[in-house]
């Protein structure tokens, strides 16, 4: 029997409403294709039918829900699904294995001119820093040289997380202003 995009519309909206029937036979129309895009993407057979798994459980719990007739074809909104889970895998996975099997880098140390140059700059932003408010300048050396987020800063310095982001912003301007003098 051939399933038509009528038919997979209709199990669609029923699966939104949790018809067991409705979501086996909506699963033997479309797992096919979808674990074809799926690997298409991945090309990894069991991350791919974990993926699959993934969007059918998405449909089940809600996700037939969102479907709405006449916007795209049932398959495209299927296989869209399929293919968003299916990068979202790869996003959470590739750098792990891109990590795992690159060279080191070596960065090649600065030449004397170089040197010289961030020598110069960085005596220009001790400088800067030593003219700003004493709380401004502890916020630009955690953020920018001591790696504390935003929040951290808010709770060490008792202010709202706005204005830690003021604080830093205005700063960077004046150090700017400082740098092209």
């Amino acid at each position: 029997m051939t399933t038509t995009p009528a038919d997979i519309e209709d199990m669609i909206v029923r699966v939104g409403m949790h018809d067991r029937a409705a979501f086996q036979s909506l699963y033997s129309a479309t797992s096919a294709k979808l674990f074809g895009i799926i690997l298409r993407v991945l090309k990894d057979r069991a991350a791919s039918e974990d993926v699959l798994q993934e969007v059918y459980v998405r449909l089940w719990q809600g996700g037939a829900e969102t479907f709405t007739s006449g916007k795209a074809s049932q398959i495209s909104w299927l296989a869209t699904i399929a293919r968003n889970r299916a990068i979202d895998r790869l996003r959470v996975t590739k750098p792990t294995r891109d990590l795992d099997h690159a060279p080191e880098m070596v960065e090649p140390s600065p030449g004397p001119e170089a040197q010289a140059i961030a020598s110069s700059e960085r005596a220009a932003i001790n400088t800067y820093l030593g003219e700003l408010d004493p709380d401004r300048a502890a916020a630009v050396r955690g953020a920018y040289l001591d790696g504390d987020t935003y929040a951290e800063l808010a709770a060490r310095f008792d202010v709202p997380l706005n204005t830690i982001r003021t604080w830093l912003r205005r700063s960077l301007m004046s150090l700017k202003k400082c740098l092209t003098r």
